[in-house]
């Protein structure tokens, strides 16, 4: 069926990537915005706009109900969740097609099969993909989670069924930290996601975090788009991704490819996903989870690809056939991208709101960004802290992390703290260089006093400057008329 009208459940930058793809494709888009993004650019850039609430997210962008109606009214045909929100909601998922609407993402049984890590473990599990040693059910039982934890040997790592993003996340070092951290993590899991199911896994010391980009279509066609390096992270979220991986070998790629491929069967899946791998020190890949959604750092494989990963999204709902097949991919050149959230590395990534007063993007050959915000904009607490998505590709990793620097350099914000300056930090930082980091690279390696003084650096900078400028413009005022006119001119016109 051919998609002519989509509406983006969702808001900011993704909203805004979403609709530029279908535009391209000639279809029309219905944007829907809470009370807080009335004049959000998602909601300019929309041929339709319907505001579905007040700010909070339970109360707009997560009511299934109210999008459904919108949906109805404006004449959509089909629906993009983006990612967050509804994006890995089997419920809205459902309701969708129930609706006669084309869900553009996976059928429910399979986001409700990979959405619970137990059952997306069990599944993967049967195509013999590498598992981390552990559990493969819920466990409550204090004496059952002792045997398993002996067996798999501490330290291990308690964690939430149905969680995410570090919550219901527990590391137990030895056996006395048990039933204290169970009971944490029980606790923990129910309050964020309503379900206290927990498992066990060994804990794996300096993983990396690697994921591989999946393409599936209803002909049976499941291709693997390679992998995404993900380990640059803090509180268990993704701050800097790159494609490829500076140390996946061709055979290691394909391996991990393959199992990749394997996990998509295993659920049969439809559509754009990603596969999640821990990578231990000596290079052993574990099956960690499936994301059954686009991702954030899709721009990275869309680059080293030549591939649109939304439009093939569009193109498998309508149940067009992939018209690639594996041996076609080839990787070009090395691609970056570092979040840029309004967050203060300073002060513990601690999130920040206020008015962008400067808002400048950066450009040039090889740099994309991807933002939903413009100058003069609030920064709305009510949501995640993610401003834009800086995305640099070059020949070369070493040329790409040089050009990241030049284009964090002409990114000027102010108004709102950034990761901007901790982005430029991890490109300079020879661990991230010479690519001898894993997901502890903040705990280890980062100093926030390091940017206060090359902050107070930069300030003393412009402050001499600033006091040069004005010498100068003293100076000038006391000479002779015709000659302060010909410097006043020289300086104009420099200008």
């Amino acid at each position: 069926m051919k998609i002519k009208k989509i509406l983006i459940a969702n808001r900011g930058e993704i909203a805004l990537r979403v609709m530029r793809t279908a535009k391209e494709m000639g279809i029309k888009t219905v944007a829907v915005f809470s009370e807080a993004d009335r004049n959000a650019l998602h909601t300019q850039y929309a041929d339709e706009a319907y505001c579905i609430g007040p700010p909070p997210s339970n109360q707009s962008y997560l009511l299934m109900k109210k999008i459904l109606e919108v949906a109805k009214i404006s004449g959509a045909d089909a629906i993009h969740p983006g990612y967050g929100f509804l994006s890995e909601n089997a419920v809205f998922a459902q309701k969708v097609q129930d609706s006669g609407l084309i869900f553009i993402g996976p059928d429910p049984i399979s986001i409700n099969m990979m959405g619970d890590k137990i059952s997306a473990k069990q599944a993967a599990a049967k195509f013999h993909i590498p598992m981390v040693p552990g559990t493969d059910h819920a466990i409550k039982d204090l004496e059952e989670a002792k045997i398993v934890a002996a067996k798999a040997g501490y330290p291990i790592l308690i964690k939430a069924s149905a969680g995410g993003g570090g919550k219901g996340m527990r590391v137990v070092q030895n056996e006395a930290e048990l039933d204290e951290q169970m009971h944490r993590a029980m606790s923990e899991a129910k309050s964020a996601f309503g379900d206290d199911a927990v498992f066990i896994e060994k804990f794996v010391s300096s993983p990396r975090h690697i994921e591989i980009q999946v393409l599936a279509d209803r002909h049976g066609n499941v291709l693997y788009l390679f992998e995404r390096e993900c380990s640059i992270q803090r509180r268990h979220q993704k701050l800097v991704e790159e494609a490829p991986s500076a140390v996946v070998s061709p055979e290691m790629r394909k391996a991990m490819g393959e199992s990749a491929v394997n996990a998509a069967k295993a659920c049969n899946y439809v559509g754009a996903g990603t596969v999640e791998f821990l990578v231990d020190a000596d290079l052993n890949f574990y099956f960690l989870e499936m994301n059954t959604r686009l991702q954030v750092e899709h721009p990275v494989t869309e680059l080293i690809t030549g591939l649109d990963i939304v439009r093939q999204q569009i193109l498998i709902a309508e149940g067009v056939e992939l018209n690639f097949k594996q041996e076609d991919l080839k990787i070009h050149g090395h691609a970056i991208e570092l979040r840029v959230t309004a967050e203060d590395p300073k002060n513990n990534f601690l999130p920040d709101i206020g008015k962008l007063i400067t808002y400048r993007r950066p450009q040039g050959h090889g740099i994309r960004v991807d933002d939903g915000y413009e100058e003069g904009m609030d920064i709305p607490i009510f949501y995640d802290p993610l401003l834009a998505k800086l995305i640099v590709h070059a020949e070369t990793r070493e040329l790409a992390c040089k050009k990241m620097i030049r284009a964090i350099n002409d990114y000027k914000i102010s108004g709102v703290a950034t990761t901007l300056p901790f982005g430029k930090y991890v490109m300079q930082h020879e661990a991230f260089l010479s690519a001898k980091f894993d997901t502890g690279f903040i705990e280890k390696h980062f100093t926030p006093d390091q940017l206060v003084s090359e902050n107070e650096e930069e300030q003393g900078i412009a402050a001499f400057f600033a006091s040069f400028v004005y010498d100068k413009k003293t100076s000038n005022s006391e000479l002779p008329g015709p000659m302060a006119e010909k410097r006043s001119n020289w300086k104009l016109n420099r200008s």
